[in-house]
Parts: structure tokens; C-alpha cells; sequence
């Protein structure tokens, strides 16, 4: 049924506006026209892609992005933000990103890192108290890249099972490392929630407060906020899953349900962010053209943290790194439903949200990037 809906739902926001001003940005490049025609078959595909997509995925709702030489090229909304009302997505509407949030943390980092107020290299130890011995020398760059070997505190009793968050951070220090610091690459929370501390101790005010004057200001990003499925946040995509939930319904199997998902406010700099997939489109733009931090900032951010092997780690500063050269891939990736993934040496970034846990957008947005990649960009230097 959501399939049909979605196919007979298509919500293409701001059409005619975004073609104006992809017209006008293009007038000024040689083969004008050339490029102009390009450009629009390459969204034709790209809206043919994510039709094809919703259905076999059978996505509810979704906003994808399409940046090209710092030019918003194709933002637009499809399907429903809410099946049960059938409240259709609009480019108003916030979906959750979940771990992508990391990325905002890691800019945020390299912020701070530019006025001089964090050291990336210094252990947690020279800005945060109270730590365990064998947290003490982890460095600031092994928490960005999830090499500090640190336990997880999503393991640990949170506020939904009857704990409080002080009781979830007292219980992961108890706890040993899971790894010795530096030897391995392994995804956690706790790593994050540090680095919100170093943030708000550093900056002198909380970590969503910096983002949002530092980031969301700059960018131009009035909707988007924190929250998670407990927090009362206006236009925000209800999420859905297909995952059986174990019941004696007869459609347990295959029946879309909501899916309720828990971030505490310690955990934000992790994946509390909720945005539209247009503003993280300008947050993108503004990172790339040094609104944000300096190229010199941006690509130490996007280079792969050493393991003590020497080897690569799959993270950098805050960023997944699917492709370390020739023609690099950064990302960011969350709840098995949003991502935003950047190829600098193309001048190319494509942002997809969805409001379902299994859409997995970073797994068709390289086909996206395809269609795309054939058009010469303005300019072939390294960002």
C-alpha cells in the first residue's frame, strides 16, 4: 500500500524556483546550454531512481538534495511524512540524522581546534575531569574516529529502561576498554558524548547552542533542532520500520510500524540533529566554500585517522570515509535512514532522508552520483 501511496504522492516543492536558480547559476559557465541540459537529465534520472527506489524499499517519505559546483541543483520532497494522517513531506519537513550528526561534531572540532581552544592531538585528559586512568590519554582525533577503544554507553541502562543518563556515564566508566586505545576501529557513543563535554567546557556555552550559533546561523538553518521520537518537535517525519516486532499479529512480519527511537541529551553530538534535507544541503555548500572552517581545516577533517598499525581507520574527524583517493568519498550516515555523501574532487555532494529504519540511503546515492559526475565541474582543484 505505502508504495502505491508514495508513487502517487510525488511532492516536487519549489520546482519551477529551483530551475530559476539553477538557470541563472548556470548562465554565467561556458556551453551554457550544454551544461543546462546535462544537468536536467541528470535530475530526470534522478527522479526516475527515487521512484523506482521508494517502491522496491518501500520508502514512505523522502528529501533528496543534489549539490553541484556549490549550486543547489535539485531539492525535493516525496511520499509522506506521516502515512496513518497521510501528511505529505514538504521541503518544511525535519527528519532525523541520526549518526550524521557527527559530522556537524566534527566541524565543530576543527572550529575550535582554528581559535586555538582544542588541541586535536592533546589527551581528553587535558580538558575533562573525573576520567578513568584508561581513558586519560586517549587523544581528541581517536574519539573523532572511533579508535579509542572506549566501551559504549548505549549498552549500558539509559532513561528508557528506568536509569537515569547520570547512571548510563557512571556505569560505562566502570566498565574496561573494549579494545587497546588506537588498535582498532569500533563505532560507539561514548566516544561522542566526550566530545560534546570538550565542546561545551571549551566554548563556554552547551553543545547545541554552539552548533546553532556557529553552524545553523552561518548556514542558514533556521528549522533545524534536537530531538528524538520523545521530544515534541513541529514538522518532524514520523519514523517507520518493517522490522517484525515479535507480536502475535498475523502481519507481524511484514506490517510498517512506528519506530521509537532514544537519544539522550548527553548523546546529541552522536545523533540528535533534525534537519531538512535543503538546509543540510546549505550546511554542505558553506563547508565547501569556507564559511564554516578553512580548506587547510576541512581536508585534515576529511583525511582517515592512522591506526597504530599505520593502516587507515574507516573514519576521519567526524566523517565515515568511503573513498580515501583518488576520487574521494566522504559521508555521513545514520539511523539506516539518512545520509549525505560528498565527492570534493567532483564538486559533487547528494543528500537523501528518509523516514524509514532500512531505506538506507547511502547504498543508491552513488547511483545518484553517476548521473552526475559527467558534467564537468568549474573547477578541478582539490578541496
Amino acid at each position: 500500500m505505502v508504495g502505491n501511496l508514495v508513487l502517487g504522492t510525488l511532492m516536487l516543492i519549489g520546482k519551477r524556483r529551483l530551475f530559476a536558480i539553477v538557470a541563472a547559476a548556470l548562465v554565467s559557465l561556458p556551453g551554457a546550454g550544454h551544461a543546462a541540459a546535462a544537468l536536467d537529465e541528470a535530475s530526470e534520472q534522478t527522479r526516475q531512481l527515487i521512484l523506482r527506489t521508494m517502491k522496491e524499499r518501500r520508502i514512505p517519505g523522502l528529501q533528496v538534495a543534489v549539490i553541484k559546483d556549490d549550486q543547489l541543483v535539485l531539492s525535493e520532497s516525496y511520499g509522506f511524512a506521516n502515512v496513518e494522517n497521510r501528511v505529505p513531506v514538504t521541503g518544511q519537513t525535519l527528519f532525523p540524522l541520526n549518526s550524521g550528526t557527527k559530522s556537524f561534531t566534527g566541524v565543530a572540532m576543527m572550529q575550535l581546534a582554528e581559535a586555538g581552544l582544542v588541541n586535536l592531538d592533546a589527551p581528553v585528559a587535558l580538558y575533562l575531569d573525573e576520567l578513568p586512568n584508561a581513558w586519560r590519554q586517549i587523544r581528541i582525533r581517536q574519539l573523532l574516529a572511533h579508535t579509542s577503544g572506549l566501551p559504549d554507553i548505549v549498552e549500558q541502562p539509559g532513561p528508557t529502561t528506568g536509569a537515569t543518563e547520570e547512571g548510563m556515564w557512571k556505569a560505562v566508566k566502570q566498565q574496561p576498554l573494549d579494545a587497546p586505545v588506537g588498535q582498532s576501529f569500533s563505532y560507539n557513543q561514548t566516544n561522542y558524548g566526550l566530545l560534546a563535554q570538550i565542546i561545551a567546557k571549551q566554548a563556554k556555552t552547551s553543545y547545541g547552542q554552539y552548533l546553532a550559533e556557529r553552524q545553523f546561523a552561518v548556514a542558514d538553518m533556521p528549522l533545524t533542532t534536537f530531538g528524538d521520537s520523545y521530544d515534541l518537535v513541529p514538522n518532524a517525519a514520523t519514523i517507520y520500520s518493517y522490522f517484525p516486532r515479535r507480536t502475535l499479529a498475523p502481519d507481524d512480519a511484514s506490517r510498517l510500524s512506528h519506530w521509537v527511537y532514544d537519544i539522550p541529551y548527553s548523546l546529541h553530538a552522536g545523533g540528535g540533529i533534525q534537519t531538512t534535507g535543503g538546509e543540510l544541503a546549505r550546511w554542505l555548500i558553506a563547508l565547501s566554500t569556507g564559511r564554516l572552517v578553512s580548506a587547510a581545516s576541512k581536508r585534515s577533517m576529511w583525511t582517515p585517522e592512522k591506526l597504530n598499525s599505520g593502516a587507515d581507520g574507516a573514519w576521519a574527524a567526524g566523517w565515515p570515509v568511503l573513498a580515501a583517493g583518488p576520487q574521494r568519498q566522504v559521508a555521513g550516515i545514520g539511523g539506516n535512514r539518512a545520509a549525505f555523501i560528498v565527492y570534493p574532487d567532483d564538486g559533487l555532494a547528494i543528500v537523501v532522508l528518509t523516514n524509514l529504519v532500512g531505506g538506507n540511503p547511502e547504498r543508491f546515492i552513488p547511483q545518484i552520483a553517476e548521473f552526475y559526475k559527467s558534467i564537468p565541474n568549474k573547477s578541478k582543484q582539490a578541496q
